[in-house]
C-alpha cells in the first residue's frame, strides 16, 4: 500500500472516478474538502476538534447532532464547555466517575491491548498524566519543568521541537500509572475546590504554544482543555476495548 507523509501535493487537487476504499487518513488537514456524487457506505469520520467548525452532509450541519448524540451517551460531557467553578467541579466529578468506572470494569489483560496503531488503556492513562502536567501544573501554576517522565506525548511533538527525552522510554507497571494518574487526579479536584470566577478569567500561556502565541487561554480555558481530553479519550478507549473484547 503506497504512503504518503507530511505532502501538500493534494491541496486543491481534483479526483473523479477514483477508488479510496480502506484508505486510512490520520492527522490529516481535509477542512474544506467537497464530494459529490460519493459512495461514503461505512466511511468513519473520528475528529476531536469536529465542534470546532462544521461537517455538510447532504446539506446538513451534522456537528451539532453529533455533539448532542455524545453528550447523552456520556453523561456531563456537556459541562466540558462550563464557565463557571461550580460548573467545572460538576464536569470534573462526572469525567472521574466515568473513567473509575472503564478503568476497574477493565480486564488485566486488555490493559496493554490496543487496536492497530492507537494508544492501549494504560499508554492512555499516560497521556492524560501528560495533560494535566500541562495544562495545570504548566499553564495554570506556572512550573517550569511540569512533565512527568511515564507521561505519553502526542503524535508531531518532536516535530515541534518539544524535547521528548525526558520520558521513559520502557514501558511503566501499571500499578506505577494508577499512583502517578491519581496525583494528578487530586491535584485537577484540589485546585477546582476552591477555585474563584476571577481567578479563572486570569489569562495565562499555551503550554505548546510558546509566548509568541497568539492564542492566550484564560485559567478556565486550560481546566477546559483538561476536561476535553479526558471525555475525548474517554471515548477511545471505550471504543477500542468494545473493538478488542
Amino acid at each position: 500500500m503506497t504512503s504518503y507523509f507530511r505532502t501538500k501535493e493534494f491541496e486543491g487537487a481534483s479526483f473523479t472516478r477514483v477508488s479510496f476504499r480502506g484508505a486510512k487518513i490520520r492527522f490529516s488537514d481535509l477542512s474544506g474538502v467537497t464530494m459529490r456524487g460519493v459512495d461514503v457506505d461505512g466511511l468513519d469520520i473520528d475528529s476531536h476538534d469536529l465542534f470546532f467548525g462544521s461537517l455538510l452532509v447532504n446539506g446538513v450541519d451534522v456537528v451539532p447532532l453529533v455533539e448532542a448524540e455524545l453528550n447523552r451517551q456520556f453523561p456531563g460531557r456537556e459541562l466540558q464547555k462550563a464557565e463557571t467553578p461550580e460548573g467545572l467541579r460538576e464536569g470534573w466529578e462526572a469525567v472521574q466517575a466515568a473513567w473509575r468506572e472503564t478503568v476497574e470494569g477493565t480486564a488485566p489483560q486488555l490493559r496493554d491491548a490496543h487496536v492497530e496503531d492507537e494508544w492501549s488503556l494504560a499508554q492512555t492513562l499516560r497521556h492524560l498524566i501528560l495533560a494535566t502536567d500541562a495544562w495545570l501544573i504548566g499553564a495554570i501554576q506556572g512550573v517550569e519543568d511540569p512533565f512527568h517522565e511515564i507521561g505519553v506525548v502526542f503524535t508531531g511533538a518532536e516535530e515541534m521541537g518539544f524535547d521528548t527525552s525526558r520520558f521513559r522510554t520502557d514501558p511503566p507497571r501499571w500499578e506505577e500509572i494508577q499512583v502517578v494518574r491519581a496525583e494528578r487526579q487530586q491535584m485537577v479536584t484540589d485546585f477546582l475546590a476552591d477555585v474563584t470566577p476571577e481567578v479563572l478569567a486570569e489569562p495565562r500561556t499555551n503550554p505548546w504554544g510558546g509566548p509568541e502565541d497568539e492564542w492566550k487561554p484564560s485559567v478556565g480555558d486550560c481546566i477546559r482543555v483538561i476536561l476535553e481530553e479526558e471525555w475525548a479519550h474517554l471515548r477511545y478507549v471505550r471504543r477500542d476495548l468494545a473493538a478488542l473484547e
